[in-house]
């Protein structure tokens, strides 16, 4: 069965408010999953990128408070819509653990072993996407996850191109890597309406 997942990403804009009403709303349009990312600005970023570059210090106020989670966990029960979370540094998968019912593993972080593990040993369903990942790559990062405990793993294939033009979206590698995986396979979209 089809699922769809409402990428809230940092779109809240730090605000709980505003997280919540996102939530009401992709449950009203039918939505199965949201998903917001847990970061930390000075942890995705040198020092010395972040004292050059203002437009990377801004992105700050991009961050999920994590004094949030435990609220938008209940919220997506009332709301009867499952509750995911990309984590983007390793503690951020002790701090959602309780409280989510997906981990999703960004693109660029498929070759982060230590993160494909501590998501693994929480047991919850992983989702990956593989972005600019070869098949190699993604069947490496399904290895680790599954002997380190992952139960359910779904893949998505995904453009790494923001927003990604349709010619460039190649949607038979979505066919071809659940062939080449035997895994339930779906897609990520990051094209727009141009």
């Amino acid at each position: 069965m089809t699922k769809f997942i409402s990428e809230i990403s940092s779109n809240h804009n730090g605000s709980l408010s505003r997280s919540i009403n996102m939530i009401k709303l992709s449950a009203d349009l039918g939505f199965d999953i949201v998903k917001f990312q847990l970061f930390k600005i000075k942890k995705l970023f040198s020092k010395e990128i972040l004292n050059k570059s203002k437009s990377h210090r801004k992105r700050e106020k991009w961050e999920l408070k994590e004094k949030f989670i435990p609220i938008l966990a209940k919220e997506c029960k009332k709301r009867k819509i499952k509750f995911c979370v990309t984590p983007f540094y390793l503690e951020a998968v002790d701090i959602i653990e309780p409280y989510v019912d997906y981990i999703k593993i960004a693109s660029y972080e498929l070759l982060w072993n230590d993160l494909l593990i501590k998501c693994a040993k929480t047991k919850k369903p992983i989702i990956i996407s593989t972005g600019m990942a070869n098949m190699r790559e993604i069947k490496n990062a399904i290895k680790i996850l599954k002997i380190n405990g992952a139960k359910k793993i779904i893949i998505l294939h995904c453009v790494s191109n923001y927003p990604a033009s349709i010619k460039s979206l190649n949607l038979s590698a979505i066919n071809t890597i659940r062939k080449k995986t035997k895994i339930t396979t779906g897609w990520s979209d990051h094209s727009n309406n141009s």
